[in-house]
């Protein structure tokens, strides 16, 4: 496969005049508008907005936490930007139809999901300043409409959700070989893997709960309950507890709060307009969610349980992320 370097800039020098104490700003992803929204806070206000390829669906934050790469689906291309100047740092092209993209935490391995393609990718990282960064291993054949990956702490297991087929699948990324695949509930989204590594959760946008997978090593998984949401259930984002994590809910436009020690529902908060990915503080009060049918970013006050702020983006927000962020596991 041909990559081809479309851009390339010199990443700005640490600090770069910046005020030292100045907070990061928060990056939302509008699939329908092809650019990515540069909001800053106090006061919460869209700074800018940086064009990117056709139909971008996901972003994702490298592991080193040095580049936030966006998928551009359509474009098949990625687009690196720094996550604390917001300059683009260059863009690769030859990558088919990256919907959603995944790191290994080792950063040996990314893996993307091609949504309209029916397959997932396994690349070699070869480095942000490589000529050719990434380096394509294997292509493996997936149910319908590959949807979600995750990646467990150890670099060895990929996970991948299928939304059309409803099912969920395993690699085994040193072999590259499949482990398993078993069928789901509807229109599977999301998935998550508890901090211990036992289970599996998965989200149901087709339905209104999340399911409760039981690993057993190579084995397929054992189903071993649900939460019962909201309408849509979709994305997952961790309290970085070890015991909490958060579900959006799109079409009930609620976030659930779920316990993993317990396995109850907890708390619910109301999330306007579709809510779809998420993103937390530092202070662990704020959390940031698109609200996917009015092009908005929604600020939410944890500890109120109310929208506090509304920032107009670009046309069907999808991903959020940001720098001053809490542990994701």
């Amino acid at each position: 496969m041909k990559f081809q370097l479309v851009l390339w800039a010199a990443v700005l020098a640490a600090g770069g005049g910046r005020a030292q104490d100045a907070k990061p700003p928060v990056f939302v992803l509008n699939s329908l508008s092809a650019s990515v929204s540069v909001i800053d806070r106090d006061p919460w206000r869209e700074r800018t907005r940086i064009p990117v390829g056709k139909e971008p669906h996901h972003l994702y934050l490298t592991p080193d936490e040095t580049s936030l790469i966006v998928a551009n689906a359509r474009a098949d291309s990625l687009t690196f930007i720094d996550p604390r100047t917001a300059q683009v740092q260059r863009v690769v092209s030859g990558i088919a139809d990256p919907y959603h993209l995944r790191f290994s935490p080792d950063m040996k391995w990314f893996v993307t999901a091609a949504n309209r393609l029916n397959h997932v990718d396994l690349y070699r990282w070869k480095g942000v300043h490589a000529e050719q960064p990434f380096e394509l291993v294997k292509r493996i054949p997936s149910g319908r409409t590959p949807s979600h990956l995750f990646i467990d702490n150890a670099s060895r297991t990929l996970y991948a959700s299928m939304q059309d087929s409803d099912e969920l699948l395993a690699v085994d990324l040193a072999s590259q070989s499949v482990l398993w695949k078993v069928p789901v509930g509807k229109t599977p989204a999301d998935i998550y893997l508890t901090p211990d590594e036992r289970h599996l959760l998965v989200a149901l946008t087709g339905a209104r709960s999340v399911q409760i997978w039981q690993l057993r090593g190579g084995e397929p998984p054992k189903l071993a309950g649900h939460f019962d949401t909201g309408e849509g259930a979709h994305s997952f984002r961790s309290l970085g507890d070890g015991q909490h994590v958060l579900v959006s809910n799109r079409a009930g436009n609620t976030i659930s709060k779920l316990d993993l020690k317990n396995w109850t529902l907890v708390e619910t908060y109301p999330a306007p307009d579709g809510p779809d990915d998420m993103d937390l503080l530092t202070d662990g009060r704020t959390l940031l969610v698109t609200s996917r049918w009015a092009g908005r970013l929604s600020v939410i006050d944890r500890q109120e349980r109310k929208v506090v702020a509304q920032i107009k983006v670009g046309r069907s927000p999808h991903g959020v992320w940001t720098l001053d962020h809490l542990p994701r596991r």
